[in-house]
């Protein structure tokens, strides 16, 4: 069950884009070629390159609204992230509690280890991070009743 989840939590967070491959082997995407989805509570994602659910690098963008954030959630492989633009903030654990956030702006790094429990998204303004990471990558839900995105509040296991 936890592989068909993830599976489909893969297919409904991925979008199309429109590379351009150049010879040599090659790849760019320009910002006008970035194909966005909308998902859950307004959050936006792009496949840039590869696939999450497939063996390989990827790498994917998501756009947080204000005041969205991810519901406590591990991946099961190492993950790279990097904050475009807004400021993103993140917290570590399964409590989900806005107050244990670490602001993030734009330029800043995190690495998210395997199996990391964390929350994290945007709070006073729309903030883009890109994911780097290995596929086929899952996600566990700590809290699966939760909605998976939405405004953060203190939970408990």
């Amino acid at each position: 069950m936890k592989i068909l989840l993830a599976t489909l939590f893969t297919f409904l967070f991925s979008a199309t884009v429109y590379a351009e491959n150049l010879p040599g082997g090659f790849i760019t995407v320009k910002e006008d070629q970035i194909v966005w989805k909308t998902n859950e509570n307004g959050v936006k994602q792009a496949t840039l390159y590869g696939d999450p659910s497939k063996p390989g690098i990827y790498v994917v963008r998501n756009i947080f609204p204000a005041g969205v954030m991810s519901a406590p959630h591990s991946h099961d492989q190492d993950r790279f992230v990097t904050v475009i633009s807004g400021v993103w903030y993140a917290g570590m654990g399964p409590e989900w509690d806005p107050k244990k956030n670490i602001p993030m702006p734009a330029g800043s790094l995190m690495f998210h280890p395997a199996n990391g429990v964390h929350f994290d998204g945007a709070m006073a303004a729309d903030t883009q991070v890109q994911i780097i990471g290995m596929g086929p990558v899952k996600t566990d839900w700590i809290y699966p009743k939760e909605d998976r995105f939405g405004k953060p509040h203190k939970l408990s296991q």
